[in-house]
């Protein structure tokens, strides 16, 4: 059956885009500790952090602390977010593998979120990119509002096409388009990536979906029958955009390699060690999590 792919390289985002919308501070030793189960599971890349103004997102203003504290295992990629020029010297200082840059296909979300217009924000990519891979690093680009934004409604496909055009031209190594808020169905799924997949190479793009309406497996599904082989996701279902209001948590880990693996598709992912990772931020952030398949786990 040829419509599945045999191998899957699943993207943990949790660290990142899971705690920054977390109210509660969760302690930099226990993100540390996280991040360090997470090592054990067979994840490849894991997004440990975000090097943004820590007034903007407080949860992540030990990005320093925490990128050098982990324990870095080899064959892991661990990456972290970098707004402008200032927060990649962090990064660099810090020893991230891959710097992510983002931004929004919608006018207004990027206003919210990065405080310029998309047209303002690409010079700074630009230079983002430019130093990253002066110093010999991978470079992944982030659009954002990709299926729909919380404040203009539908977004056009253009638009998109014309935000990734720009990151290509840039330098990135890969784009991961992001359902920001939750709002996307399997239909529209297929309709944007036929579009995307005419203009740039599958195995240069990844997918970030969000559950927060329950769609997010059944678009995965999609995806992978576009040719889609890597996505984005959560352990236990964390996370959500603070500057999107509505959005919830991210399609849980947890919930993808139980799917991917019951479908005979290989992650390189060991489930026990996961659950392990995932009971530990449970506990953590003291408060259940959104994944289904922890609901099924007596801890």
């Amino acid at each position: 059956m040829g419509r599945w792919p045999t191998k899957v390289t699943i993207k943990e985002v949790g660290p990142r885009d899971g705690l920054q919308n977390e109210a509660a501070p969760v302690a930099t030793a226990d993100k540390i500790a996280w991040i360090n189960l997470l090592s054990e599971t067979g994840l490849s890349y894991i997004e440990v952090t975000s090097f943004v103004h820590p007034k903007w997102i407080p949860q992540l203003a030990d990005a320093v602390e925490v990128a050098t504290g982990i324990r870095r295992k080899d064959g892991v990629t661990y990456a972290a977010l970098v707004p402008n020029e200032k927060g990649l010297e962090r990064a660099l200082s810090a020893g991230v593998d891959e710097v992510g840059v983002f931004m929004s296909a919608s006018e207004t979300h990027n206003q919210k979120n990065i405080n310029k217009t998309i047209a303002a924000t690409f010079p700074v990519l630009e230079e983002v990119v430019r130093a990253a891979k002066q110093e010999r690093r991978t470079v992944r680009g982030y659009v954002s509002t990709v299926f729909g934004c919380p404040y203009e409604g539908a977004v056009a496909v253009d638009q998109v096409l014309t935000v990734a055009d720009r990151l290509f031209a840039m330098g990135i190594d890969e784009l991961s388009l992001g359902d920001t808020i939750g709002v996307a169905t399997p239909k529209q799924v297929e309709d944007v990536l036929d579009e995307v997949l005419r203009r740039f190479p599958v195995e240069r793009i990844a997918m970030h979906f969000h559950d927060t309406r329950g769609t997010a497996l059944a678009n995965i599904l999609v995806s992978m029958e576009m040719g889609i082989t890597t996505f984005d996701s959560s352990l236990g279902g964390l996370g959500g955009c603070p500057y999107a209001p509505g959005a919830s948590g991210n399609v849980a880990t947890d919930d993808l390699v139980y799917m991917l693996h019951g479908m005979g598709i290989d992650t390189g992912i060991n489930a026990e060690q996961l659950t392990k990772a995932a009971l530990f931020i449970r506990e953590k952030i003291g408060r259940p999590l959104p994944s289904r398949y922890l609901q099924t786990i007596s801890s």
